[in-house]
């Protein structure tokens, strides 16, 4: 197992953003050709990318599917591509899984239609990444509007119950504020469970990077950056360095 560096695509209104802590109404734009971004992290180095679909995830359905679309022709035969936002029944599954991607990842419908999750996984098995957004250890849905009851590290256990491939796991409070991951509540859940945890939010700098990178045997895989790329606080072929380092 290799830990995977990941360069987010959030698209919103067509444009490649960036939220601070999952608020609409505080985006950056980064650029309005997503497949241009998405050729940048590619031709440096990239192996994994993880596209989301922000309009998508707080409507219910895809919105940004034209564009996604593009970035999956070109490039999936390159990179693993993960794509989420908006995903809430097979049918979509089946056609993003059939455009190139490597994975869906499902959030709001895995809290709340427990019975698609468990489909998908029969269905499309290996091909099924769970979100789980988190604050104060509380689960968030509907593109993290909505704090549920729903305790973090009982939903793991039930989705891995349910055979999905990874969580993914975002502690919202710290996303796009390059305030430093949630290393502690990340590698607690690691411990947890038995599948992989791709850790997200809040990654600042090269010295977050090397914290989390270093819980690869506690079950962290993986990391999504965002921000941090976009303005420039960590250089992706440095990172990629790292990782071929730790190799």
């Amino acid at each position: 197992m290799t830990f995977s560096i990941i360069p987010a695509i959030d698209i919103k209104g067509g444009n490649c953003v960036r939220l601070q802590q999952g608020e609409f109404s505080k985006e950056t734009i980064f650029s309005d050709l997503p497949e241009l971004v998405a050729e940048k992290w590619v031709s440096q180095g990239a192996d994994k990318m993880h596209i989301v679909d922000l309009d998508g995830a707080s409507s219910g359905q895809q919105k940004n599917e034209v564009v996604i679309k593009k970035i999956l022709k070109k490039y999936s035969n390159r990179v693993s591509i993960q794509v989420g936002g908006g995903i809430r029944d097979l049918d979509t599954i089946e056609k993003i899984l059939d455009q190139g991607a490597s994975f869906v990842v499902i959030g709001t419908a895995a809290v709340k239609n427990p019975g698609l999750l468990k489909d998908a996984c029969a269905a499309f098995l290996g091909h099924i990444i769970v979100a789980i957004d988190a604050k104060n250890g509380k689960v968030a849905t509907d593109g993290w509007s909505k704090l549920s009851g729903h305790d973090v590290i009982d939903l793991a256990k039930k989705y891995e119950d349910d055979g999905v491939e990874a969580i993914l796991y975002t502690d919202i409070s710290r996303d796009g504020m390059l305030s430093g991951i949630n290393v502690s509540s990340t590698v607690k859940l690691a411990q947890t469970i038995n599948i992989p945890v791709i850790a997200s939010g809040g990654i600042s700098g090269i010295n977050d990077l090397k914290n989390i990178m270093v819980k690869e045997s506690e079950g962290v895989t993986g990391v999504i950056l965002g921000r941090a790329l976009y303005e420039g606080k960590i250089d992706f072929k440095e990172a990629k360095s790292l990782i071929d380092d730790l190799a």
